[in-house]
């Protein structure tokens, strides 16, 4: 298990600054991650690719080079927030362009997606690429839904040896695609991970077993056989990626048998062997195999196997040299005479104007403010409980991203508060440090529902009616499903927001008064997320394990009914 931290709610900021400390020839550390040490020169294409952190050497580890030009880190198997990737993606940025690459998850799509677009509105040419290559967890015919796992690190690779021979961000954006597209891996579990500070690992696999297919956020596989010999192993892993590789393309592959975080190099080389021979039999030629740790999930015992068809493009950029603080291959050249060194950033984000309220507005500010508080408290007791039922189906860090959330969104809505900021600007402020600090999906959403709820109510008028609550919340349900991309019925948090306020904007309607119609509401959102718990995920990082997760409700259906519920107890209290 993990047994060395200090706080585990900053275990990815401190490994962070050690890391930037012991590896400073090569990196600088500036808010959301690191950067090269040495300035991108004009004319080169930065590649940043990034992720939650428990994965070392990916993503920091890579950043060097010949590899990439900064690494976006969020706290342990969490996306980072869309402002950490904003920051990094910006300080690594020059005049050429910028190509994101990360992992096929809901959190890290949404927010590396945002931080494009928002780059993009600054004037920077940014692009973003996820990677797909985890064969168990949809058909080919789905491939877009696949998650990244080991493959991220072929992906990666190419991209930042196209950008540093000079490619145009259109054809270092083409290479990676074209690299994607061929990449394919299996992974097989031996024992679950267990998060910093938590008793007990994620999963477990019962002895002589192996589960199939997991992921690298401690997902559990997707089944479970008989623990075979090395030799037999390899052979399940080879049939499992070969199998949608083409028999009549290229011989020539680049191979990563990668360990998890446990297994010994010894047991990988044992494992490899049989690779080796399975795949010359098969009539390929491997070309430079990585065997060792690249992509790992804590102290996760498994191994994966990656393979990717080489043309002559590829396969030069394969092979071509990289020094990082993770990863050393051939030669790299001296950086030319002239290119400047950073120096760390501190934070980078900017302050949201905070517009003065109406009487009506702030008193309206307090009670959320106090809402807020009193979240917190209940999120601190459920936390433990949320991240088990989370490591059902995912990788149960949503307790700890809820709790990290709220309790930024608490700190902002005060401050904004104290500063005489209406009710419009004091949610606005919750939600951006929400989303700041929780990253994950479920940070992104909750910022973004709390951001437009804050809309809809603004920061005047001579009273804050219960209709314009009720217009608010449902603003708050839009953006959920604009952003998130998900309708009732999925297993997603807003499963139980939508009955909330369709519940809501009835009891409004009948005239009852706020408080009643609130808790009434609350009670409705209740019963829906317990009713989650028939449901299979259609969509979202737990949708390979659907089946593992019929039978437990969503974990943020729950954590968004618990919250609705103590709003009803301090609206109740006034």
């Amino acid at each position: 298990m993990t047994r060395l931290y200090n706080d585990p709610r900053a275990f990815a900021d401190e490994m962070l600054a050690g890391f930037a400390d012991a590896h400073s020839r090569y990196v600088t550390r500036v808010p959301g991650g690191v950067v090269r040490a040495a300035e991108t020169p004009a004319g080169k294409v930065a590649v940043v690719v990034g992720g939650g952190s428990g994965h070392y050497p990916a993503f920091c580890g890579v950043v060097g080079a010949g590899f990439a030009d900064g690494a976006v880190v969020g706290h342990v198997f969490t996306s980072p927030s869309t402002q950490d990737a904003v920051s990094v993606g910006r300080a690594a940025a020059s005049d050429a362009g910028l190509l994101f690459i990360t992992g096929n998850y809901a959190g890290d799509v949404m927010n590396f997606t945002l931080a494009r677009d928002r780059l993009a509105a600054e004037g920077v040419d940014a692009r973003v690429l996820f990677v797909t290559d985890d064969i168990a967890s949809a058909p080919a015919d789905e491939a877009g839904k696949r998650r990244g796992i080991a493959g991220d690190f072929v992906v990666f690779k190419v991209a930042g040896a196209a950008a540093e021979e000079g490619y145009s961000l259109d054809e270092v954006e083409r290479v990676a695609r074209h690299a994607n597209d061929r990449t394919r891996t299996l992974g097989v579990a031996f024992g679950g991970c267990t998060l910093p500070g938590d008793p007990a690992p994620l999963f477990s696999v019962p002895a002589g077993r192996m589960g199939v297919g997991l992921g690298i956020h401690g997902e559990p596989g997707i089944s479970e056989e008989e623990l075979p010999s090395a030799r037999d192993l390899a052979r399940r892993l080879v049939d499992g990626v070969l199998a949608e590789v083409p028999a009549d393309g290229e011989r020539r592959l680049g191979v990563i048998l990668n360990g998890l975080g446990t297994t010994k190099h010894e047991e990988l080389f044992i494992v490899w062997r049989s690779v080796a021979e399975l795949l010359a039999e098969r009539g390929f030629t491997v070309v430079e195999p990585e065997v060792g740790e690249l992509v790992t999930s804590l102290d996760m015992a498994g191994c994966s196997l990656t393979v990717v068809p080489l043309d002559d493009e590829l396969e030069r950029l394969w092979r071509a040299s990289a020094d990082t603080p993770a990863y050393r291959k051939g030669a790299v050249a001296a950086a030319p005479a002239g290119v400047r060194r950073r120096a760390e950033q501190a934070s980078d984000a900017g302050q949201e104007v905070e517009r003065a309220g109406s009487a009506a507005s702030r008193a309206c500010a307090v009670t959320a403010v106090r809402a807020l508080g009193a979240m917190s408290e209940r999120l601190r007791e459920a936390e433990a409980e949320l991240g088990r039922i989370d490591a059902v189906a995912g990788d149960g860090d949503h307790g700890r991203g809820m709790v990290n959330g709220v309790s930024a969104a608490l700190k902002g809505a005060t401050t904004a508060a104290g500063r005489g900021a209406g009710a419009g600007s004091v949610l606005a402020a919750a939600g951006d440090a929400w989303a700041a600090k929780a990253g994950g999906t479920s940070g992104v959403l909750w910022g973004a529902i709390l951001r437009a709820v804050g809309d809809e109510l603004g920061d005047q008028g001579d009273e804050v009616p219960a209709a314009r609550v009720a217009a608010a919340v449902r603003a708050g349900v839009a953006e959920l499903r604009r952003l998130g991309k998900v309708e009732v019925g999925d297993k997603t948090m807003l499963d139980a927001l939508a009955p909330f306020a369709d519940a809501l904007d009835a009891g409004v309607a009948a005239h009852r008064p706020l408080a009643d119609a609130w808790a009434e509401a609350a009670q409705a959102a209740g019963r829906a997320a317990e009713a989650t718990a028939a449901l299979r995920p259609r969509v979202g990082r737990a949708r390979p394990l659907a089946e593992k997760s019929v039978g437990t409700p969503d974990a943020g259906a729950l954590s968004m009914a618990m919250c609705l519920d103590v709003v009803a107890r301090e609206l109740a209290a006034e």
